[in-house]
């Protein structure tokens, strides 16, 4: 995520901790063993019914109800973000006939609208169900009505705290909700269900804001979340930073919001499927002691390179176990401090979530495992998409082979059949015409290629957090660290549109995308990592997804039907960047008025990346943020026009000065999104038409 944008996200506390501090479970004398698995088959209607032993089910619990401890990370964000990041105010019960269509969330059966708020004033859906056996709310809290969101009591909250509580005042005026001071009720944590849960493609609810169990799967990946609305319920109009989140698109999550990437670079939230077939092709990989392991490619860039414990660990550190450590080794405000590796021994020893949640990995990979490919064939209807004539499905699968195959298939030609040769695509062909082609095949070699040769947007292979001496230092292999530079990368130019604007890569590790499986990808448009690729419906019927699978499909092979620069994301109207004082670095605060720094106004039409991705070296702020203000000022009130840039920047001396000022600076100045990937557009029609039939069939 970019500079500007991470210091209205979140705001932790600047004073250094002691060198590796306990997390809360530990400093109260407690153990992993006080953080037992439940067997109770909470969940056993979901994913369609599937069967599950005692230890999946232990992982599929552990993947919706836990949350590691973060509730405490999610209380300290609503205070220091001076309550932009609120998850108790996402959770307003009178917001439960709508959180569906407007924040992608999942309502969880058994609960209902508030009909009145509870004892404390605060609107929390209601029980109408009696709630499963076998689940200890004090380690996994209490479900909050939303699946993702557990709700924990808030020690803080005592005498004198419940006192200082005024909900009317806590809903209705955003000053009393910005108090960092203000003690809230409850602490609400985040579990991976979050994201994850979402319709089940072959049993979709009737009504997406009123599933039963039966309609849901745990790792189909929630493509209909809006990040922003869940996470940033204090974001106002008029802001930056809801601009920027406005734009995001459904489905995509910023893993690199914090700590920060300094790129504001969401990647789309994927399935989860054939784990086995994953890792059967898993890439050897020389990792830190030396050893060569072979280990999937996890992250859209692969850095997750350790295996698959190491990669689940990571993502609960992101998402706030052991916060207490964490957040002292980044800088949560600018970045302008270099990161520090997170060190992965330390917490072993350290935090009492992290060994807790440790001894929960192989339960969850076995869960994992059992999670198999849903064909459209199985889906209500699905039928009817199918090509039932046997000459067009054969010639799909022939251009499959020898278009698609090459990256696009874990079974993989034998030593001594070299790429490329007559040899290899005989291989292909002979193979995707197999009756067991699809079983146990992940759709993918795992393997990274540099984003230069992809021609994809750039932003989210640039993430640095997995480079030696980063944050995520620990979660990559040497392998990784050790990948050349990409080189120069081609850019849009909004200042010369005809000529590409040449942005120098530097440094080993990044710059490349591994290569996605196209499993089920019926269920999953839009497509590329960013979701550009397609429309989103936002509807979770077999009927909804279709309309996604057949717009985005055929806007891969056929790119000229894509948005082109309307893909860049632009902001909709005026807006300004606002930072409080208190969290504006101290060489910063002279420049801030009546308690607050800002930058802009910045016109409506401004692309967000523009702004967002913007290198935060503390000697070129100064001079950055009195450039972006005097010239917004003088040129806000024309929007800018990438389309027709005559009347828009090309035609303003002062713009362009700073735009490209803004380009130099910049950590990805790649702005159109829906570019690349463009294998396969120089097949004929027919032979296009061919292959997306076969493609349903994945």
């Amino acid at each position: 995520m970019s500079c500007l944008a991470a210091c209205l996200w979140v705001a932790a506390a600047c004073n250094r901790a002691p060198e590796f501090p306990p997390d809360d479970a530990k400093a109260a004398g407690l153990t992993a063993a006080d953080f037992p698995q439940t067997s109770a088959d909470v969940f056993k209607e979901m994913d369609g019914g599937l069967p599950l032993t005692e230890d999946e089910i232990k992982g599929r619990n552990t993947w919706i109800l836990w949350t590691a401890g973060n509730q405490v990370f999610w209380d300290r964000l609503a205070r220091e973000s001076y309550g932009l990041v609120d998850l108790l105010k996402t959770l307003d019960s009178r917001r439960r006939p709508t959180r569906f269509a407007e924040m992608g969330l999942i309502n969880e059966p058994g609960f209902r609208a508030a009909a009145r708020p509870d004892q404390f004033g605060v609107w929390l859906d209601e029980r109408v169900e009696e709630a499963p056996p076998g689940i200890d709310e004090r380690i996994y809290g209490r479900s909050s009505g939303v699946i993702g969101l557990r709700i924990f009591p808030n020690p803080a909250f005592d005498e004198q705290a419940r006192q200082a509580w005024k909900p009317d005042l806590y809903y209705g005026d955003p000053r009393y909700a910005a108090d960092p001071k203000l003690v809230r009720p409850y602490l609400v944590g985040v579990t991976c269900g979050l994201c994850h849960v979402g319709p089940l493609p072959l049993n979709p609810p009737p009504d997406p804001e009123s599933p039963r169990w039966e309609h849901l799967a745990s790792a189909i990946g929630n493509q209909y979340l809006r990040e922003g609305k869940v996470f940033a319920p204090g974001a106002t109009r008029g802001s930056f930073l809801w601009e920027m989140l406005n734009a995001q698109p459904p489905g995509t999550s910023d893993t690199s919001r914090t700590a920060t990437d300094h790129i504001n670079n969401p990647g789309a939230i994927n399935a989860i499927f054939d784990l086995d077939a994953r890792l059967a092709v898993a890439v050897p990989e020389r990792m830190a002691d030396g050893e060569t392991r072979r280990v999937p490619h996890i992250l859209k860039d692969g850095a997750d390179s350790i295996g698959v414990a190491g990669a689940v660990l990571r993502v609960y550190v992101n998402e706030g176990l052991y916060s207490q450590r964490w957040l002292t080794d980044h800088d949560p405000l600018l970045g302008l401090r270099p990161q520090r590796p997170f060190r992965v021994a330390e917490a072993a020893r350290a935090s009492v979530y992290w060994q807790a949640t440790s001894d929960r990995v192989d339960n969850l990979a076995q869960f994992f495992a059992r999670i198999k490919p849903m064909r459209l064939e199985a889906a209500p209807g699905g039928l009817a998409y199918l090509t039932a004539d046997e000459a067009t499905m054969q010639r799909g699968q022939t251009v499959f082979a020898e278009t698609c195959a090459a990256c696009h298939s874990s079974k993989q030609p034998p030593p001594g059949v070299e790429p490329g040769t007559e040899a290899a695509r005989q291989w292909y062909r002979d193979a995707v015409a197999r009756p067991d082609f699809r079983d146990d095949n992940f759709l993918s070699t795992e393997r990274r290629y540099s984003v230069a040769r992809i021609k994809t947007n750039a932003c989210r292979a640039l993430g640095t957090n997995a480079m030696a001496g980063h944050i995520w230092d620990n979660f990559s292999s040497e392998t990784y660290k050790s990948q050349e530079s990409v080189g120069v990368i081609e850019t849009f130019d909004p200042l010369e549109p005809s000529k590409p604007f040449n942005f120098p890569t530097t440094g080993r590790g990044p710059g490349y995308y591994r290569v996605p499986s196209l499993v089920s990808m019926w269920t999953s448009a839009p497509y590329l990592h960013n979701n550009s690729v397609g429309v989103f419906t936002g509807d979770p019927s077999v009927a909804g997804r279709m309309r996604a699978f057949s717009d985005g499909v055929e806007k891969l092979l056929w790119p000229e039907r894509r948005l082109g620069l309307a893909s860049v994301w632009t902001t909709s109207e005026e807006s300004a960047i606002r930072i409080p004082e208190p969290l504006v670095p101290a060489p910063l605060k002279r420049l801030a008025r009546n308690g607050v720094l800002e930058i802009g106004p910045i016109p409506g039409g401004t692309p967000i990346n523009l702004v967002a991705n913007v290198e935060p070296k503390l000697e070129n702020l100064f001079a950055l943020i009195s450039a972006v203000n005097a010239t917004f000022i003088d040129a806000s009130a024309r929007r800018f026009d990438l389309l027709h840039p005559a009347a828009g920047v090309s035609s303003d001396e002062a713009r362009r000065r700073l735009v490209a000022t803004l380009m130099a600076a910049s950590t990805c100045p790649d702005l159109v999104e829906d570019r690349g990937h463009l294998f396969g557009a120089d097949l004929p029609d027919a032979d296009k038409r061919a292959l997306i039939e076969f493609l349903k069939t994945l």
